[in-house]
Order: C-alpha cells, then structure tokens, then sequence
C-alpha cells in the first residue's frame, strides 16, 4: 500500500488528533469502568461526539464494571452485535436490547 505524500505538518497533526482520540477513549473507558458514567450516558454522547461514536462496542461494554472480555463476548453474541461494530453503526434495535440487558 502505498504511502500517502503529507506534509509534515500534515503529519504532526494527525498524530496529534490521534492521540487526542486515544486520550478521549480511554477517558470515557476509565468513567465507565469506575461507575461515573452509564452505557445510556455513553451512547447519548456518541450521537454528536465523532471520536466516542467510532469507539468499538466491544471496549466500551466490557468498561463496565463486572464485565469482562469473555462476558462481552457472550453477551454481544447473544444479541447478534458483532464485537467490532462501531457505537455509530448500532441499529436502534440492538441499542435497545444492549440497554434492556445492562440497565
């Protein structure tokens, strides 16, 4: 794959917005993990935030206290959520049964 032709500025930037991105993520993560912050607060947030509305569900459901990797995974497969669907691509449908599980 070829590699884009950015300026290194263009570059600095970027890395800059990603490790903005990455501090942002592992800040809701951390107010989930310590019950600061609900799953309903969470997905609220991702209808206008664009960083958290591209955080994968499968990090943010397993944030939350007393669910870990395999709890994640057996409750997403349980409701048809494939692990690396994004907070943004989540059907109405499977927001609703995610809640109905955890609230």
């Amino acid at each position: 794959m070829p590699v884009p032709d950015v300026t290194d500025d263009q570059r600095r930037r970027a890395l800059e917005r990603a490790a903005e991105a990455r501090r942002r993520r592992a800040e809701i993560k951390s107010l989930l993990s310590t019950g600061s912050l609900t799953l309903r607060e969470v997905l609220e947030r991702a209808e206008e935030d664009e960083i958290l509305a591209g955080t994968k569900i499968g990090a943010i459901v397993g944030s939350l206290p007393g669910m870990g990797k395999v709890k994640t995974k057996r409750l997403l497969a349980e409701l048809g959520i494939a692990e690396n669907r994004r907070l943004r691509g989540l059907g109405s449908r499977q927001r609703e049964a995610l809640l109905d599980h955890l609230d």
